[in-house]
């Protein structure tokens, strides 16, 4: 199911990034919500479903509260990485029926939904430009170590 979320960024890659941080963040925090009222609502008719629903929402939530945006109380994950994290968050989602093994109930629906709605909010976020990569020293080498010649 996860080319229904690649459908979902194609419809909307021609439409302007008009999604701020605030925004995203208020977006991601309503559907961890959406997440934990299907867990809930899904318990009793099909725990399998409840599962993902449990899984999808704690791993929104941990992505959420670790990132550098409004809603994030930690700030280790730099809000332009979140475009990776959360395509690959919304094809999971997206995936969960197949990987639970209920891919023939109507559960089904609402994990392709969030997939998509995933895809679809990451596709107009605005994002800042990815800062250059500092290639790092090795942590085993110390910095007089990198001379030809120790003086």
């Amino acid at each position: 199911m996860p080319i229904l979320n690649n459908v979902a960024k194609i419809a909307v890659k021609a439409l302007p990034t008009m999604i701020s941080p605030k925004a995203h963040s208020v977006l991601d925090c309503m559907v961890v919500g959406a997440f934990c009222a299907a867990a809930s609502r899904f318990w009793k008719q099909n725990k399998r479903a409840a599962i993902a629903a449990m899984i999808c929402g704690g791993a929104e939530l941990a992505i959420t509260f670790l990132t550098d945006y409004p809603a994030g109380v930690k700030r280790v994950i730099h809000y332009g990485a979140r475009r990776e994290i959360d395509l690959g968050l919304a094809a999971m989602t997206a995936s969960m029926p197949e990987f639970l093994a209920f891919r023939d109930e109507p559960e089904k629906t609402f994990f392709i939904a969030q997939g998509m709605l995933i895809s679809a909010t990451t596709s107009l976020s605005r994002f800042p430009q990815r800062p250059e990569r500092a290639e790092k020293e090795p942590w085993h080498r110390k910095p007089h170590e990198n001379r030809l010649f120790a003086l």
